[in-house]
């Protein structure tokens, strides 16, 4: 299984409580905070909803 590397780019201040709640579901804290996860397709639409907010690369 792929393997992606998602980091937090911009704050969740003054965001819709959706992303905020996407953003605690995928395990991101704080801007800079990085997390590798399994590149599957619940984690892949959680991305694509937040990709705003995110830097992914392949881990």
């Amino acid at each position: 299984m792929a393997k992606i590397k998602i980091t937090q780019i911009r704050s969740v201040i003054g965001r819709p409580a959706r992303q905020i709640r996407t953003m605690k579901a995928l395990g991101l804290r704080r801007i800079n905070h990085t997390i590798v996860k399994d590149a599957t397709p619940p984690v892949i639409g959680m991305v694509r909803s937040i990709s705003h907010l995110i830097k992914v690369e392949e881990a």
